[in-house]
């Protein structure tokens, strides 16, 4: 008898909390990570074909379009087809729901329900250090040397994503 493979996504406004609450979880529940987010600033830093396309969207300022990332996390999910997972910031779009669901049944969504301007104080403290994703917020989780790394002690950094405009339009999306 096969066994199951647990399928699962975490919605949510950008800055409403998802990479928080699914470093919780996957640690708890042995679940593969996909974040959307960080999986495309990966490729976006390597230049590659996706990474490029995704670039000329973000520096305008505009989303990635649906088609760009179905077709990204489709790709991205053959690479976990065998683990349970959780697939985290996808979808962002009712076509983008439509068009996972039609190649793979989840077994769970976790919606954020997050007030707009809770997530705007959110963003414009949040310090990420690139190199490994860790993500700081002045009041929450702030680093311990103001604008360093805990770690490393290298320079946090802003992202472009994290501009209260940008966040904003991810939130119109989130309603279509």
């Amino acid at each position: 008898m096969a066994t199951k493979i647990f399928k699962s996504v975490i919605l949510g406004a950008p800055a409403s909390g998802k990479g928080t609450i699914s470093a919780r979880i996957i640690k708890n529940f042995n679940l593969k990570h996909i974040s959307s987010g960080d999986k495309l600033r990966q490729h976006i830093q390597n230049n590659t074909p996706i990474g490029i396309e995704a670039q000329k969207y973000i520096q305008a300022g505009k989303l990635v379009p649906d088609e760009i990332m179905i077709q990204f996390i489709s790709n991205e999910l053959k690479n976990v087809q065998n683990s349970a997972w959780l697939l985290d910031g996808f979808p962002r779009t009712l076509a983008q729901a439509k068009a996972l669901w039609e190649v793979e049944k989840l077994d769970l969504a976790i919606n954020l329900d997050v007030p707009f301007q809770i997530i705007i104080d959110r963003v414009k403290g949040r310090w990420v250090h690139l190199a490994s994703g860790r993500v700081y917020n002045e009041g929450f989780n702030s680093p311990k040397v103001r604008g360093k790394d805990d770690i490393t002690g290298e320079p946090l950094i802003q992202r472009d994503d994290d501009k209260p405009e940008v966040v904003k339009k991810g939130c119109n999306s989130m309603r279509s």
